[in-house]
């Protein structure tokens, strides 16, 4: 950026505007934005960061309706930039999302760009246009091709001084055409308006599209020695990737660009500019005029393609013509749509797997706090959460392997093994509200450490294993806060919570409690028994029925049940969308529940008792009778929350009523 600020002494920030679908005009603009339209190998979004890292541009901010998640997961980031992503659920216009992505900084100025440019222009060119014109806002227009004396169309790029966030509302939707201008033109202030050199290649459909290729194709162009295919002198290849496959018998004019993996077999023509995406096929005899096939697209025998686009991995039967259309991939029928899938996954999972980690590498380094990144200095900051998590689990490994054996043979703490499990997708589920968190490591988390060390010290000092399991809860929250900070801490704190259900409970008040649970169980059962009308005798926790005998041993107190709805109680309030009331109710009504399921479970496995015969039977009978309690739990929680709507009944939006009246 040392050219840039040696120009004009200032800082800039590029605002990336990714707009909304096209629905409705272009059908491939509805099924992907234009930002994930592809430019030889790159998106349109990575083009442009890849073009403002090179001109030393660093602070990027990229504004988009609710697409962030679908950005983040598809286009690769430039370590070079500090991206921001601004993920707008309503509509706040192009001079709002300059207002959301306005940093602190005074003399900053603010570059507005359109996602989709194909041929973005230079920065210090707009910069000194801009200072040329001496105003507030400078709108840079596209040169007309054709009448020269017009100065065409607006190419959606701006750049303003920090001084115009003072007349953009401080929320709500503004657009820069329709409200910005307007209001900056009635506080007095000037809008200069200049002309691009070149057409900055900005599109909205296939038409547009096609034609901001082709100028970049010709910018581009450098034919490589040795490549030409055919027997005309004007054959041109001005990229080729890598395990093509060309027919000498093949004829090309350019100019092309060539993928890695596309194959071209015998008597096919393809007339440039055009690019052909990686993995292309175009068979025998088949024509490509002036068009753009993506990624996979396999093209049959006798087919003629002319100033169209065609979408990833489709495939165009033979003898088939396209001429100035969008073709969307669709499987035709239930085998294709299995095999596109396989084939999407095993593609996955070997030639992009690198290319999908070092993707999720530049996210998460994009997330993480600064002191953590790597940069040449110093290359450690990556090493401090690995350490730490490291740390951690060598620490605590002794106390982790006894709780994977409470776990396993204990049934009263078995629902344990799911709590974590169930916690990473909780934490999954909300990872978008949770990745607009702002992570800002905490001095806090090491008191946190501090804390549940002490803990830990306690529970070994006094035999108090609770105490040393209570401690790994805490240091994951203290590890939590001290990585990611107290904006994120508060995001997740409820799932930090429930990881407290993988706890056993302290054996002093599981022993409080198992003798009273067990008579209430044996109690809870004679009163269903007699209740349907058999004569029951009971004895202690001995059931006597008939002529058999139940006895209600310590295992079935009903404490297996009552830990396992725990977790389904917390699981349920955690995904569901309502009142902190309801989801209280919930929890509480979780015991209720527990004690109501094992009654009528022990009531069944009694009658039961006395018609099945044999050890082998009645083993069976009971363990099955305790897993089908966990779906009648379920049906009794989702009643509840069901009974909680219907008492609940919300708000009425009142709509506004709008009166106009018509001028005579």
């Amino acid at each position: 950026m040392s050219h840039i600020q040696s120009a004009t002494k200032q800082k800039v920030k590029a605002i990336i505007l990714i707009g909304n679908r096209d629905f409705g005009r272009c059908p491939l603009a509805s099924h992907l934005p234009t930002a994930l339209w592809p430019i030889a190998g790159q998106t349109a979004l990575e083009h442009l960061l890849t073009h403002l890292a090179q001109q030393g541009i660093k602070q990027v901010a990229i504004c988009s309706n609710e697409e962030s998640s679908l950005l983040t997961e598809t286009i690769q980031i430039d370590n070079r930039l500090e991206i921001q992503f601004l993920n707008e659920p309503l509509p706040v216009g192009t001079a709002g999302c300059i207002r959301d992505a306005f940093g602190d900084e005074t003399d900053t100025l603010l570059l507005v760009l359109p996602a989709n440019l194909i041929n973005p222009p230079e920065i210090d060119i707009l910069i000194r246009a801009h200072h040329k014109g001496g105003t507030e806002l400078t709108v840079f227009l596209n040169p007309n091709v054709i009448n020269r004396a017009d100065k065409g169309q607006a190419s959606g790029i701006y750049i303003c001084n920090p001084g115009i966030i003072e007349h953009i509302p401080k929320g709500g939707y503004c657009d820069i055409k329709e409200g910005l201008i307007p209001e900056l033109l009635r506080a007095g202030k000037t809008i200069h308006t200049t002309t691009l050199p070149k057409h900055a290649g900005n599109f909205r459909n296939r038409q547009e599209y096609i034609y901001a290729i082709s100028d970049y194709i010709e910018e581009i162009s450098e034919p490589q020695p040795g490549l030409e295919t055919g027997r005309d002198a004007d054959s041109q290849i001005t990229q080729l990737g890598t395990n093509t496959e060309i027919n000498p018998e093949s004829r090309i004019h350019g100019p092309i660009v060539i993928m890695d993996g596309t194959r071209i077999s015998k008597g096919a023509v393809v007339i440039g500019p055009a690019i052909l995406g990686n993995n292309v096929t175009i068979d025998r005899n088949s024509i490509v005029i002036n068009s753009v096939l993506w990624d996979g697209v396999k093209l049959g025998t006798n087919c003629q393609v002319q100033s169209s686009v065609i979408d990833y991995n489709t495939i165009v039967r033979n003898n088939t013509i396209i001429h100035e259309k969008c073709i969307l991939f669709k499987p035709k029928n239930i085998l294709e749509r299995l095999i596109y899938k396989v084939s999407k996954i095993v593609k996955d999972s070997t030639s992009e797997l690198q290319h999908r980690l070092q993707s999720g590498l530049n996210k998460i380094s994009s997330k993480v706090p600064l002191w953590a990144k790597p940069d040449k200095d110093n290359i450690t900051k990556l090493l401090a959460p690995i350490l730490l998590l490291i740390a951690f689990i060598w620490s605590y490994w002794p106390g982790l392997v006894n709780l994977w054996k409470i776990w396993l043979r204990n049934d009263e703490y078995s629902s344990g093994l799911l709590v974590p499990f169930l916690a990473i997708y909780i934490l999954w589920s909300r990872r978008q509200t949770i990745a607009r968190c702002r992570l800002k490591p905490s001095i806090i988390g090491v008191f946190i450490l501090l804390a549940a060390q002490a803990l830990r010290f306690f529970g070994l000092l006094f035999m108090y294993g609770s105490a040393e399991n209570l401690s790994i809860a805490m240091s994951i929250a203290g590890l939590v806060m001290l990585l990611f900070g107290w904006q994120f801490f508060k995001k997740v704190a409820t799932i930090l919570l429930f990881l407290c259900l993988m706890l056993p409970w302290p054996n002093r008040l599981q022993a409080a409690i198992s003798l009273p649970l067990q008579r209430w169980s044996t109690s809870s059962a004679v009163f269903c028994l007699e209740l349907i009308g058999y004569e029951i005798i009971q004895e202690g926790n001995i059931i006597h029925i008939g002529e058999s005998t139940v006895a209600v041993a310590e295992a079935c107190n009903g404490l297996r049940m009552i830990t396992a709805f725990f977790v389904i109680s917390g699981l349920v309030a955690l995904l569901v969308e309502r009142a902190w009331w309801e989801k209280l109710i919930v929890l509480v009504s979780s015991l209720p529940i527990a004690l109501l399921c094992n009654t009528v479970r022990l009531t069944i496995t009694a009658i039961f008792f006395t018609v099945l015969k044999g050890e082998y039977w009645e083993k069976m009978f009971h363990d099955f009778g305790g897993y089908a309690m966990m779906p009648l739990a379920l049906a009794v929680v989702v009643a509840e929350l069901w009974i909680l709507a219907k008492l609940t009944i919300p708000p009425e939006i009142q709509k506004e009523i709008i009166i106009t009246r018509q001028n005579p």
